[in-house]
């Protein structure tokens, strides 16, 4: 059965420094009122994970609010917000009211342990609310990104692992086994890294087409890579907000930019 979408239906939405999202809305109707959360399937699939949260009364103008706890942790995806007047009832589509995201805006300097896991509350296209959650053993975080007329070059912070001495960034050619691997510059305290990377890091011969290169690094020789993006603030999705110029060199042009799950990667033509 399809929801309800009822416009006149707004939640407002405050999450503080540990991930904790407080909902608040006007009184809805039904005696046992509750937010319903549910991961938004991949297309043709159907809905498997959603979780309900009582929203309890206030004394004070009849509001109600539900909290959503740090723990457990959302799976990484898209969540959509919906309200249901009562336990079995018919599920109601929620647009969103005041969002007070003003802790997330500097996340990127408070270092996070293992797993790391955000949550971005967020208007759909459509003006529904959502939330946006990732959950990584470990993530490094894109700071700047300097583009020059030769080269790219990335700063960027390791969260929940440590960088050692035999740390690689590695570009991989998407869709292929192809990587190149680079010795970035570490930072003191074996969390910040740069690296540099030009045409001569990232060609190999495909002639005219487009390739794309994902950025990774790996703490150590042994260790899985881990992704290279930015989710340590308040910008759900990043690709269409932050877009950096293209280096023209050597017959080569090379354009960095975030993926729609916000991680980098380099085009190349």
């Amino acid at each position: 059965m399809s929801p309800q979408r009822d416009t006149r239906l707004r939640a407002a939405c405050a999450i503080d420094t540990d991930g904790r999202i407080t909902f608040r809305l006007p009184a809805p109707p039904g005696a046992h009122p509750q937010l319903l959360l549910r991961l938004r399937p991949k297309k043709g699939r159907p809905e498997t994970t959603r979780h309900v949260l009582d929203l309890e009364p206030e004394r004070a103008d009849g509001h109600r609010h539900a909290v959503l706890e740090p723990h457990p942790v959302l799976d990484e995806g898209r969540w959509d917000v919906y309200l249901l007047p009562e336990p079995g009832a018919e599920r109601r589509r929620l647009r969103p009211g005041p969002r007070d995201l003003r802790t997330l805006v500097d996340g990127h300097l408070r270092d996070r342990p293992s797993p790391v896991t955000v949550r971005i509350p967020y208007a759909t296209k459509d003006g529904f609310l959502a939330l946006r959650a990732w959950r990584r053993t470990a993530h490094a975080e894109a700071r700047t990104i300097d583009v020059t007329d030769r080269a790219v070059t990335v700063t960027a912070r390791l969260h929940g692992a440590e960088l050692h001495e035999d740390t690689t960034v590695r570009l991989r050619l998407r869709g292929t086994d192809t990587v190149r691997s680079l010795r970035p510059r570490i930072d003191d305290d074996g969390r910040g890294f740069s690296f540099t990377a030009g045409p001569g890091e990232l060609t190999d011969g495909g002639g005219g087409a487009a390739r794309i290169w994902d950025v990774f690094v790996r703490p150590t020789a042994e260790a899985p890579p881990i992704r290279v993006g930015r989710l340590l603030d308040d910008v759900a999705d990043r690709k269409h907000v932050y877009v950096y110029p293209a280096i023209e060199a050597d017959g080569t042009t090379l354009r960095p930019y975030y993926t729609v799950d916000n991680d980098l990667a380099i085009e190349v033509t």
